[in-house]
């Protein structure tokens, strides 16, 4: 009985997902990111992020977004960007695949502070706690000329 329940329960979590994921529907993803698990090539310092992603589908299961972000880095090393990219959707799991572009500006300390082009990628799941509210764990990796930066966030979907 228990293993029937699961298995309803768990058809009723797709079925709700598929739903959320189809063109026309927005969504806003506030997040935070590095929670001192990430490590920059540039520096080993610990490091907080927010992030907030925005976006439409413009087909079922693809999504494009705009990106705004801020990391604090213990030092004063701070960084700002904004961004665009897209994310796919695999059907009716929650699970996504993201790539993005992004102007990164480095707020560094002293008189070098730097502004570069830089892209990333991650990878997620979505994992619905209503039908328009998720728990969004995911991987990252950016890329900035000569700094790669890997690392966990944890955000929130509000899907509409």
């Amino acid at each position: 009985m228990k293993k029937i329940l699961l298995a309803l329960c768990l058809l009723a979590t797709t079925m709700v997902a598929q739903a959320q994921f189809e063109k026309g529907k927005w969504f806003i993803n506030p997040s935070v990111t590095g929670l001192n698990l990430s490590y920059n090539t540039d520096t080993d310092k610990a490091n907080f992020g927010l992030e907030a992603n925005g976006g439409a589908f413009v087909a079922n299961n693809i999504a494009l977004l705009l990106n705004v972000g801020a990391n604090w880095v213990g030092g004063g090393d701070d960084t700002y960007k904004l961004g665009v990219g897209g994310r796919y959707y695999f059907d009716a799991v929650g699970i996504y695949l993201g790539v993005n572009v992004n102007l990164r500006h480095w707020d560094l300390v002293g008189p070098h502070n730097q502004t570069r082009l830089g892209f990333g990628a991650e990878a997620g799941y979505a994992f619905f706690l209503s039908r328009t509210v998720t728990l969004e764990p995911a991987v990252y990796w950016d890329i900035n000329k000569d700094r790669s930066e890997l690392g966990l966030k944890l955000g929130f979907g509000f899907y509409f």
